[in-house]
């Protein structure tokens, strides 16, 4: 049993603030009753906390003096060196320091440090084109270890910064990193090769998918709107995207691709820039660049001749379609 409520602050850097918008979402139950019934205090959040000013500075100062204990750090965006490694780009109201000297500060006094979001943990969207802001995440710049605090960082207790990445995160992924940290349950063998959550990160966004059927005849969208497997044609990165959004909905019914929109990877280091529109497919000699995790290039062209063989006359004609323009065959019920 703790003997105090386990604390979390919250910063905001370099970011739209979305991932914020995603956990309010939080849903059975809403954000505040799950973190009252965790045992977790919310120190301060730039959104949702009364405390402004200096207020807000000078807990950060309590904290630093020592005076307030601080679990876990959590920052929203990535961390703007610029202009020319000054930071001042970004300087924490009131405060006359740029707002990564605080997070510098404050991860060196923390528990654990938590990177909520892509922009956080490797630049994400605010790093993208030619990043004139130089902004990079906690401890990677994109797939490079590094980033605002050193590669080889580690909290007081003993963790990397653990990021849960997602453009934005869905609300669960924050509220379960947060719950496990709390419990002393999140080991450094729970963390991928990026450094985020295994409970999500082992996961493919492909899994669950409801194109699935069109996935596996090779029967594909041609266009927006349409049924068919959006990896083909439209950019779908779902079969290589490492989350858990087909089985875990957002907002208890929704995901990218059930959305009709492809899966853009948001999970992964340099997403933001693919090299192509993020709807289109980039194919070599006809066959995707991109395939499957795991599936060796022979076999998927084997497999693809095969299952586009063998597609039924209903899947090939519903996935260039906007809706089921032809229903599953009823076959009669044997008796006896």
């Amino acid at each position: 049993m703790r003997e105090r409520p386990f604390s979390v602050l919250w910063l905001q850097s370099g970011g739209c603030g979305g991932c914020t918008m995603s956990l309010l979402c939080a849903e059975s139950p809403d954000l505040m009753t799950l973190l009252e019934t965790a045992g977790i205090r919310l120190l301060w959040h730039p959104s949702l906390s009364e405390e402004t000013g200096a207020e807000a500075v000078g807990l950060f100062e309590r904290i630093l003096a020592g005076e307030e204990p601080l679990d876990v750090l959590c920052v929203e965006g990535s961390l703007l060196r610029g202009p020319n490694g000054t930071g001042r780009f970004h300087v924490l109201a009131g405060t006359g320091r740029p707002t990564i000297d605080w997070v510098r500060d404050l991860a060196a006094a923390a528990g654990t440090v938590v990177a909520v979001g892509t922009c956080a943990a490797y630049g994400g969207i605010t790093a993208g084109g030619e990043n004139i802001a130089d902004a990079c995440g906690l401890q990677y710049e994109g797939t490079r270890r590094g980033g605002a605090l050193d590669g080889a960082f580690r909290a007081r207790g003993g963790l990397p910064v653990v990021n849960v990445a997602g453009c934005p995160t869905h609300p669960n992924w924050v509220t379960e990193t947060l719950m496990l940290l709390a419990e002393n349950a999140l080991a450094a063998e729970d963390l991928d090769v990026y450094q985020r959550p295994r409970f999500y990160a082992d996961h493919l966004v492909h899994h669950g998918c409801p194109r699935n059927e069109y996935y596996e005849y090779k029967a594909s969208a041609e266009k927006p709107s349409d049924l068919g497997c959006l990896m083909e044609h439209m950019g779908c990165l779902g079969t290589q995207a490492h989350a858990d959004c087909n089985t875990r909905l957002w907002n208890g019914e929704g995901s990218c691709t059930r959305g009709g929109y492809a899966c853009i990877n948001c999970t992964a280091p340099d997403f933001e820039e693919p090299g192509h529109a993020f709807q289109q497919t980039p194919k070599f000699a006809g066959i995707p660049i991109g395939l499957p995790t795991d599936m060796p290039k022979a076999w998927f062209v084997a497999l693809a001749s095969l299952a586009k063989a063998a597609t039924p006359e209903r899947v090939r004609r519903n996935a260039a379609a906007d809706r089921i323009v032809v229903a599953p065959t009823v076959r009669p019920t044997r008796k006896g």
